[in-house]
């Protein structure tokens, strides 16, 4: 079974990983969003 320090690092992990996720979600729409506006002018 995992110790504590192990679960520890493991949340730590994910909410990076979580975090990441969100900014390139933010990101991909942000860059999206400029290259339609490229496309429709």
């Amino acid at each position: 079974m995992a110790s504590g320090h192990d679960i520890k690092t493991s949340q730590a992990t994910y909410n990076g990983f979580i975090k990441a996720a969100t900014w390139g979600t933010g990101f991909c729409i942000l860059v999206t969003a400029f290259v339609v506006g490229l496309i429709a002018s």
